[in-house]
């Protein structure tokens, strides 16, 4: 499986200069405004720039100046660099931008290399783009381009925290809407209802797992609307009872669960799965199977989490741990280290050492 390997980030929001050496699972500690969530973000930032969507998130979020760190007058440039692997196979993208007067951002210099690095000292480089406004990756037809484009696209974000009234997940969703499951699960019972009926022993895993968590929850009730058979909602049955209820008499914390539960037991995961403060309403003993869950899927794919919870850290070891802390008006990113605690793990658990700020990562 290809990984990022690598990602270097120049002056993106609270990154300075930081470059960052990834393994599968990649769990990002640290106090509110560390920059945990910059991380998850210039991910974000990235798969918007390849689909040409660049003037309009860089609208969206305020201007130039709100990217750039500390503004365009103390940091007028910024900079990414990506390496990916697969055995022998490595390539990389790297990306260049600029402010401007009127609070935009140009690309400098786009590029994409590809090397066989049982065979050639140095990849082969190629220039995608100089002096655009939007980033030509996906228009560009050479095979270094292509490749990099689709480990680009294969991202994904996912935030499942809006559980309000009105929240997408809760609603009606095209039946057929369930190629992959969606940013917010605005698609959950579509999805839900493609595994029920072509992946049987993922969906009935993850309705065990749900059972974990929700000793109430029976089993989804899935099926089109008899009034319109392109639509779906979410609705199951209680355990022991005959009465069908809809996704709104779900708890905010158990619909998190079944979110992530879904999407972290599916048969086909993203190349690479970002999560923010995933952890948000969950009880412990939740916030304790999803740390499971991680570190299961972590053999199938490769996972970024920003974290506060102690809780999941319990469960984790050094080698998964990055802690994020803002020094010199920076965010540092250091990953741990098995030799770093080894006396202190006799003793205490990683969480224990995050809370009496052993490893720091701590306001």
């Amino acid at each position: 499986m290809r990984t990022l390997e690598k990602l270097r980030i120049k002056g993106y929001k609270s990154i300075r200069d930081q470059s960052l050496e990834l393994s599968r699972l990649n769990v990002f500690i640290g106090s509110n405004g560390a920059g945990k969530s910059n991380l998850i973000g210039t991910l974000r930032f990235l798969h918007n720039i390849i689909n040409q969507r660049l003037a309009e998130y860089t609208a969206k979020r305020g201007g130039a100046d709100t990217l750039l760190h500390y503004g365009r007058k103390t940091t007028p440039k910024m900079s990414f660099e990506l390496i990916f692997g697969e055995d022998t196979i490595g390539s990389g993208y790297q990306l260049d931008l600029s402010g401007t007067d009127d609070s935009q951002l140009i690309i400098d210099k786009e590029r994409a290399y590809y090397h066989k690095r049982d065979k050639y000292p140095e990849p082969y480089d190629r220039t995608i783009a100089q002096f655009t406004t939007e980033s030509q990756l996906r228009t560009n037809p050479h095979i270094t381009a292509k490749g990099v484009a689709e480990d680009l696209d294969s991202y994904r974000v996912y935030h499942f925290h809006d559980t309000g009234e009105a929240a997408p997940m809760k609603g009606i969703s095209d039946i057929d809407d369930n190629r992959l499951l969606r940013a917010q699960a605005e698609n959950l019972p579509a999805f839900l209802y493609y595994l029920q009926e072509r992946h049987h022993d993922h969906f009935r895993l993850i309705e065990d797992t749900v059972r974990q968590i929700a000793p109430f929850f029976g089993k989804f009730e899935l099926k089109p609307s008899r009034l319109n058979e392109s639509k779906i909602r979410l609705t199951w049955q209680e355990k022991n009872h005959d009465a069908y209820f809809d996704a709104t008499s779900f708890s905010d914390g158990t619909l998190r669960f079944i979110c992530l539960a879904t999407l972290l037991l599916q048969p086909e995961l993203p190349s690479l799965v970002l999560l923010d403060e995933p952890e948000l309403g969950l009880h412990p003993a939740a916030i304790t199977l999803l740390a499971d869950l991680l570190l299961s899927a972590s053999h199938r794919t490769q996972i970024i989490v920003a974290t506060q919870s102690v809780t999941l850290v319990n469960r984790l070891t050094p080698e998964h741990v990055w802690t994020v802390n803002r020094k010199d008006e920076q965010s540092e990113f250091q990953k741990l280290s098995l030799a770093d605690d080894s006396a202190w793990l006799e003793d205490f658990s990683l969480g224990e050492l995050w809370e009496k700020n052993i490893i720091e990562a701590r306001p």
